[in-house]
Parts: C-alpha cells; structure tokens; sequence
C-alpha cells in the first residue's frame, strides 16, 4: 500500500484545514485507515480512524467535535476536516493503515513505512 498525504498549511488559531490521503495499491474498503500527527523526535500520536466499512469512526479525544474523517471511495481517499484549529494542533500529520479498528480503539504498526506527511502549523 502506498500513501500519500497532502493539504496542510499554515492558518490562525480557529481556522480550518483538510488534509488528504491518496491510497493506492489496495481499495479502502479493504483497509481500516487512520490519520496521526507527530511532533518532533515524537512517535506518531493518533488522531482519527475509520473503518474499512465507512461505517464506524473514532478521534482521540481532544479533536472531537472539530476534526471529522471521511473517505471518498471514487479517488480512494481518506479526508480529514479540521475546524476551530488550535496551537495545540501544530505537528505533521500523515495516514496509515491500521492494524485494529474499533469504535472505541485502535492499534497500528509504528515500524510501518511512513510517508512524510503534510505539516500543519497553527498560530495564535
């Protein structure tokens, strides 16, 4: 699987961003995907997942209710909407597969190949 993630920028705090994820190599519906960010010298902090149904997603919790995952299956895409950005927000964020998914947990694999992620910076 390949991924490349894409859409960051530099905004002020409370602006938006959407970051994308192009998947290639293998159909969504086969994967449960995640996005993370990392900071430096940081490992790699989930932030939302979905399921390779569409129909279940999780965020950890201090994105709920601003950022929102979503998939377009006809670019084979995994979106991520983020409002009311904060400071706090500030770090690369990339996609990976994950390894488990549920509504409530997620597990991936920090040693998989990662892209390098599209950084978002966030001021105040």
């Amino acid at each position: 699987v390949q991924l490349q993630a894409s859409g960051g920028g530099s905004v002020q705090a409370g602006g938006s961003l959407r970051l994308s994820c192009v998947v290639s190599g293998r159909t969504l519906s086969s994967l449960d995907m995640g996005w993370f960010r990392q900071a430096p010298g940081q490992d790699h902090e989930f932030v939302a997942g979905i399921s390779r149904r569409g129909d279940s997603t999780y965020y950890r919790e201090d994105v709920k209710g601003r950022f929102t995952i979503s998939r377009d299956m006809a670019r084979n895409t995994v979106n991520l909407h983020m409002n009311s950005l904060k400071p706090e927000d500030t770090a690369a964020y990339d996609c990976q597969v994950l390894t488990y998914f549920s509504d409530s947990a997620a597990r991936w694999n920090e040693d998989e190949n990662w892209g390098q992620g599209t950084l978002v910076t966030v001021s105040s």
